[in-house]
């Protein structure tokens, strides 16, 4: 019998610099949420000086809580 295929898909769930992809990233792991870096390799490896946004992604099931850390991320950087 063929094991079923994974449908889910990932989304974007914040875009910016790649530190502060990294700051996310590390956020939604704490919260025990998988992320990936889209367009890191690039920027580390081809253009560690340039300003090319990259893209954090989750798992569309993780959308909305991995949105929930983003939000409460931004609440505390303007509460400063």
């Amino acid at each position: 019998m063929k094991e079923a295929e994974d449908k889910s898909k990932l989304v974007e769930v914040f875009k910016g610099s790649l530190w502060e992809a990294e700051l996310v990233k590390g956020l939604l792991k704490d919260r025990g949420i998988l992320s990936t870096i889209k367009d890191g390799l690039v920027v580390n490896v081809a253009l560690p000086e340039t300003a090319i946004d990259v893209q954090v992604l989750v798992n569309e099931v993780d959308f909305e809580a991995a949105m929930d850390v983003i939000r409460e991320r931004s609440s505390q950087t303007l509460g400063e």
